[in-house]
């Protein structure tokens, strides 16, 4: 299979002038446990029909996309998540008073409900997105995933919610050890023993709050699909990928694209079953007996999602040609066997840059 040229009906490069587009990213902490923010910019930089001025939208002063001044124009702060929708909302009308945003993609689980709420008030100043709703979010959650497993057909590991460390004993007994001990919003631990897993509880009730997901482990190799949603139940990328290389966080640090028709309509089904609109990643686990199992469903996209501009099928340009209104059509062709490997580099930057992304909120 061979990536199919970017066409008028994909992404259109055009002689006409190039459309000017203020665009926010957020998820720039391109650390060890990697945000999908400078990925997702890397692969709009490349579509040639815009002209593109990248805002980033930051949490921490140290997220290294706020210093990668070729993909980055200007970085502005955000309140935390927990902070609420009203106070979320007065920050970005601040910064769309100064830079006149067209269009925001958020990036991060934690972030998604505050922005999928907002959306008819940001529509309203003349920001676009182009998200999954409360619904949709609420259809994949990790607490709701066995219940839309088995509506749609779909094969999802056992799994118990916790509230106190005490329950764990039991939902070891019934899920058995290895016991996959998960936080509400990121991050999981592999737990062969009780005293493991309390430990997992109580890092991820910490880091993440309650409740912590205990999930039945189910052996195999770990598969991904990036897939986009045009929110009518079509989809218009699909790109699976084997992870080659996983870290101890569980991240992907290599992969290669592969060419499988029950990966891309496993992707297909949901997206269907839930209208998906925007980008998502479904995490999947195919077992000795070649089962696929729905592990997870993340409702953006991930940190590998530059490997499907590189394979021919730009999923972030894509969604900002939907945000913006743009037709879109679907891919059926992708490079297979295009790989990504991750890298570490020092990046070098001044300390009055940090002194002033961290005292006035902005660099």
């Amino acid at each position: 299979m061979l990536p199919s040229p970017v066409s008028d009906s994909h992404l259109p490069t055009t002689d006409h002038p190039k459309r000017r587009c203020t665009v926010a990213v957020t998820g720039l902490n391109a650390i060890d446990s990697p945000g999908p923010g400078v990925a997702v910019i890397r692969a709009l930089r490349e579509a040639a029909e815009f002209e593109l001025r990248v805002i980033g939208l930051s949490y921490e002063a140290l997220e290294p996309g706020i210093y990668l001044h070729d993909l980055v124009d200007k970085t502005y702060q955000l309140p935390y998540p927990s902070a609420g929708t009203q106070v979320l909302l007065e920050r970005l009308r601040e910064i769309h008073e100064r830079e006149g945003l067209d269009v925001i993609i958020p990036n991060f689980d934690a972030e998604l409900p505050n922005f999928a709420r907002l959306v008819p008030r940001l529509e309203a100043l003349g920001i676009r997105t182009f998200l999954p709703t409360l619904g949709q979010l609420e259809a994949r959650d990790k607490l709701n995933l066995r219940a839309f497993g088995e509506e749609h057909g779909l094969l999802v590991p056992r799994q118990r919610p916790l509230h106190r460390a005490d329950e764990l004993a039991a939902a070891a007994e019934q899920l058995g050890y290895p016991l996959v001990v998960k936080g509400k919003f990121y991050d999981a631990t592999v737990a062969h023993t009780l005293e493991q897993a309390r430990q997992a509880f109580h890092q991820l009730s910490a880091k993440w709050g309650l409740p912590v997901i205990a999930q039945e482990f189910v052996p195999g190799h770990e598969i991904n699909v990036a897939a986009l949603g045009d929110g009518q139940g079509g989809t218009l990328s699909a790109v699976p990928m084997r992870k080659l290389y996983i870290t101890d966080k569980g991240k992907a640090w290599a992969g290669i694209t592969l060419e499988d028709e029950t990966l891309l309509q496993l992707a297909r089904r949901f997206v269907q079953g839930t209208r998906w609109r925007g980008g998502c990643e479904l995490e999947l686990m195919r077992a000795a007996d070649g089962r696929l199992y729905v592990l997870e469903i993340n409702p953006r996209f991930p940190a590998w999602i530059y490997l499907t501009a590189a394979a021919g099928q730009n999923q972030p340009a894509a969604l900002l040609r939907l945000a913006l209104g743009l037709p879109v059509e679907p891919w059926t062709t992708y490079a297979v066997g295009r790989m990504f490997i991750r890298y570490a580099w020092d990046l070098i930057t001044d300390n009055h840059e940090f002194h002033q992304i961290s005292a006035l909120g902005e660099l």
